[in-house]
């Protein structure tokens, strides 16, 4: 059954019309409750882009082993607070390696343990993992030989959609995998599969949230398929974190403002635009990074920054590593970021645009598994 608000929440979302026609229809509708959000903005031509309903707050996450976790700011990198009052890295390493997923997964396993220890130890607090990218094994293994203490590490994963029929099991078994007792942030990594199973799926990651395995909740590309979306958004717990594809020619202002309506934050993948030579070569980049003597890069991911995105470019180059993170000792100017702006080429400027209801199936496979050690 959907958990109901209490009167006084509605109330207070009723009071941000601020009529008395908006005051009359809620009175009269805070016993049902059916259709007030979707009423008060036809009714009164409150639009999504401007209706603030950022005071709503997810609820905490339950008691449990993921209380110990003591996430703090290191190499200047700023701290985001989420809608639970949480508080994340705001950039990352990403850990997926595609050019070696289709061979052997001890070679990606190894690469990416050393890549993770690394990280750590250049003060990276955020690492971004998941069960697609074959490598658990090996992320978990780099977070032992940093000698990190795990709590002090925002670890993020996410659920394939072959997980999602035995979702409770399956995070049993990416802790597992990872070595932890709980994840900092869990997603659903793709919106494949029917849409009762990934309502299941949803409800296992609150059961979970509740319980205190997990700290934050999210939803990966699931602006690709609103069906999904709106399902995701009738639970009872909303998701803290949004991911897509977002950099500087796919700019995504249309469903960051959905994000922002959801009180979501966005983090960014393909935050370099897949390290698209047009992309890193583009005249308007150069030039900037030129004034501040920094790469492109770390322009890019310094634009991110001062956007308010989460971003997590990967690499398992200790020297690209090192590099972008080193975004935090300059700051572009409001026209250097207009400039930048100015660069998005909408929908058309994204390098990964799937349709799931004609695609999906592709997704719900299971992915390969390597149970190898060290």
């Amino acid at each position: 059954m959907k958990k109901m608000i209490s009167r006084r929440n509605f109330m207070k979302v009723c009071a941000i019309a601020g009529s008395a026609t908006a005051t009359t229809a809620c009175n009269a509708s805070a016993a049902g409750q059916i259709g007030i959000f979707d009423w008060l903005r036809r009714k009164l031509s409150v639009s999504a882009d401007t209706t603030d309903f950022s005071k709503y707050q997810a609820e905490a996450p339950g008691e449990g082993a993921a209380s110990v976790s003591n996430i703090v700011s290191l190499a200047n990198v700023p701290l985001l607070t989420l809608n639970n009052g949480m508080q994340m890295p705001q950039l990352g390493l990403g850990t997926q390696i595609q050019s070696l997923e289709r061979g052997d997964l001890g070679v990606l396993n190894r690469t990416s343990r050393e890549a993770s220890a690394t990280a750590l130890d250049l003060d990276y607090r955020h690492l971004d993992d998941a069960h697609g990218y074959l490598n658990e094994r090996g992320v978990g293994q780099g977070i032992v030989d940093s000698g990190v203490p795990r709590e002090e590490i925002w670890l993020t994963s996410k659920l394939w959609p072959s997980d999602f029929e035995n979702l409770y099991q399956a995070l049993d078994e990416m802790l597992n995998r990872l070595g932890v007792e709980y994840l900092d942030l869990v997603y659903l990594h793709h919106p494949a599969g029917d849409i009762e199973t990934i309502i299941s799926a949803w409800q296992g990651l609150e059961q979970a949230y509740r319980e205190g395995k997990v700290r934050a909740l999210g939803i990966s590309n699931f602006d690709n398929r609103m069906e999904a979306f709106n399902a995701i958004m009738e639970q009872e717990i909303h998701p803290q974190i949004m991911q897509i594809e977002c950099h500087p020619f796919a700019q995504r202002q249309e469903t960051r403002k959905l994000a922002k309506q959801y009180n979501m934050q966005v983090e960014c993948w393909y935050p370099l635009g897949h390290a698209d030579p047009k992309l890193l070569n583009h005249e308007t980049l150069t030039t900037i990074a030129a004034a501040h003597n920094k790469s492109v890069v770390q322009t890019i991911l310094r634009w991110h920054m001062q956007e308010g995105l989460s971003a997590i470019p990967g690499s398992t180059n200790p020297d690209h590593i090192r590099e972008n993170i080193d975004i935090f000792d300059f700051e572009l100017t409001d026209t250097e970021m207009e400039q930048i702006r100015a660069m998005d080429q909408g929908e058309s400027g994204r390098y990964f645009n799937l349709n799931y209801d004609l695609m999906g199936r592709a997704f719900v496979n299971p992915v390969r598994e390597w149970d190898g050690g060290f």
